[in-house]
């Protein structure tokens, strides 16, 4: 079972801070995907930033949605200090 995420905060060069239900913090940088299928509705800065929570992963406003174990997985956790 992968954690929830609870928070996401769009930033510049679409990238996103994001902290999880375990207190597990870090961030995902979007640019690889923005070239595939759905992906490409996000190209637009306005569009990127318009990111929420949704039960317990990320959707952007244009219906965009990413699975939470990819989310998870792909998100360079931040160090606890």
């Amino acid at each position: 079972m992968y954690p929830s995420v609870i928070d996401v905060v769009p930033r510049d060069n679409f990238m996103l801070d994001l902290i999880f239900s375990n207190g597990e913090s870090g961030v995902l940088d979007m640019k690889p995907y923005l070239g595939f299928g759905v992906f490409n509705r996000l190209k637009d800065c306005n569009s990127f930033k318009k990111v929420a929570v949704a039960f317990d992963t990320i959707e952007w406003e244009s219906g965009v949605d990413l699975d939470p174990e990819f989310v998870y997985d792909k998100c360079i956790k931040k160090s606890v200090e």
